[in-house]
């Protein structure tokens, strides 16, 4: 679909386009200094709208037409009011239970083998619009299971309205730190179904590159909207500096030789009554994931489709389906051919996401999630899974309560809370029904299953 850069053209790129995000990433934060007294509120005080108009069920990430409009608009719709700084803050606590303790690999420093609870994270954002037509959404976060702050988003966006061939267009430009995050339709990656869950679970198995570089590179996007029903959008990245990396709390995902490529193309259709969408996507990069080992490099390319439907009505009986698949092609240079941590040179990943959900008056919500990944086998490089299998399949069943968020809510429209109770069910997990935790024993992945009662408030 979008096929990774030829190597000759991307090394006459990369050292502009790293330069160019360093120096717009350090205008940015300069910017925010000496801005941050004058700014406007976040989006609800900003927009004058309750978290119900952007989110369904009242609270994100998953957006209704008018928050898909709102970000492709760089987040600076407003209703005129100004003066304040565009803060909000946002913390999840959760308990969560497994159906069998942790193995002594497994347990989380600081943390019991099972029946915790934590201030899993705490974040800050700067999210708003910070002067015509430019916007952002940064969010700063503190990891209350790994004590540790990082700057988990980024996504800073100029954008415009005009008319191309008759046609109302908006585009715009967005400087971002993960692949996904700038996507306004939030049906991949970054913000799939389970909005939240909990770092004391085992996870959904190995995810495709794209999916996994959220704090690592810088890049920059160039989108648009044509007719309020076509998008297109186009991103070339680079990975972070080791200092920017160690700055940031970043994971090191190793170095990009050329430039990774982003590129992703919908169809949107909003019938007021309902809504949906189609889509197709894509990245590739070639990466050497050892910094002190430059030479050989892993090739990724990933290729997915998405679709989304949203049946809103008069907003008091929602259904909303999102689906993607994604198939991730490796050709592993550097970790089968020189540190032989793969057994074989190419291999496959295929990854299918499902949700469904329905929200009764914007305040209570159920969600049905299926997970299913799977791939080439390789005994070296999927060493947990007794048969070599990355397979891992399940699903995750969600009741929530959104008190807040709607049009005359108590606070509204300073703050909002989600109280809720998820479970996280395996059907298999690194290839079969058992595999090898991180003591080197078997162990069944039913006894992964996971229940978690969480409160996600936000202000």
């Amino acid at each position: 679909m979008l096929p990774i850069l030829s190597l000759r053209v991307a090394a006459r790129l990369v050292h502009a386009h790293r330069a160019m995000c360093k120096s717009f990433a350090a205008g940015i934060i300069l910017f925010f200094m000496a801005t941050m007294a004058h700014a406007v509120p976040s989006y609800a005080r900003q927009t004058g709208a309750e978290c119900a108009a952007c989110h369904v069920g009242s609270y994100g990430p998953q957006l209704t037409p008018f928050g898909v409009r709102f970000k492709i608009g760089g987040y600076v719709d407003s209703d005129g009011q100004s003066g304040k700084t565009p803060l909000s803050g946002m913390l999840v606590v959760n308990t969560t239970r497994t159906a069998k303790d942790a193995s002594e690999g497994d347990t989380l420093e600081n943390f019991k083998p099972n029946n915790n609870t934590a201030a899993q994270e705490g974040s800050v954002f700067l999210a708003g619009r910070l002067m015509d037509n430019v916007g952002s959404f940064v969010q700063a976060t503190y990891s209350g299971i790994e004590r540790k702050w990082g700057l988990d988003q980024l996504d800073v966006r100029y954008a415009r309205n005009f008319s191309l061939a008759g046609k109302d267009t908006t585009a715009g430009i967005s400087l971002n730190n993960n692949p996904t995050l700038t996507d306004p339709f939030h049906t991949i990656g970054q913000w799939r179904f389970p909005y939240t869950a909990s770092d004391f679970n085992a996870g959904f198995g190995p995810a495709p590159l794209m999916e996994s570089l959220g704090g690592a590179v810088w890049g920059t996007n160039a989108y648009a909207l044509l007719d309020d029903h076509f998008y297109g959008e186009f991103g070339l990245y680079s990975n972070q500096s080791a200092k920017a990396l160690k700055t940031f709390n970043g994971s090191d995902m190793g170095v990009f030789k050329g430039l990774g490529n982003y590129g992703r193309l919908a169809y949107f259709q909003d019938n007021k009554r309902d809504n949906y969408s189609v889509g197709v996507f894509g990245f590739g990069a070639s990466v050497q994931p050892d910094r002190t080992q430059l030479g050989a490099s892993d090739k990724y390319r990933d290729y997915g489709i998405d679709a989304a439907y949203q049946f809103l009505g008069n907003r008091k009986h929602i259904v909303a389906v999102n689906a993607s698949y994604t198939l991730e092609k490796q050709q592993l240079n550097f970790t089968h051919g020189v540190i032989d941590e793969a057994d074989q040179l190419k291999n496959s990943l295929k990854q299918f996401k499902l949700s469904t959900s329905y929200n009764y008056n914007n305040t209570w919500g159920a969600t049905v999630g299926l997970f299913d990944t799977r791939g080439s086998s390789d005994a070296t490089k999927y060493a947990s899974a007794l048969n070599g299998s990355p397979t891992t399949q399940g699903y995750v069943l969600q009741a929530d309560w959104t008190p807040w968020g709607k049009d005359g809510s108590w606070a509204a429209p300073l703050a909002n809370i989600r109280l809720g109770f998820q479970y996280t069910g395996y059907r298999k997990f690194m290839g079969g029904t058992a595999y090898l935790d991180g003591s080197g024993n078997t162990r069944q992945a039913k006894d992964n299953n996971t229940s978690m009662l969480f409160l996600w408030t936000a202000i």
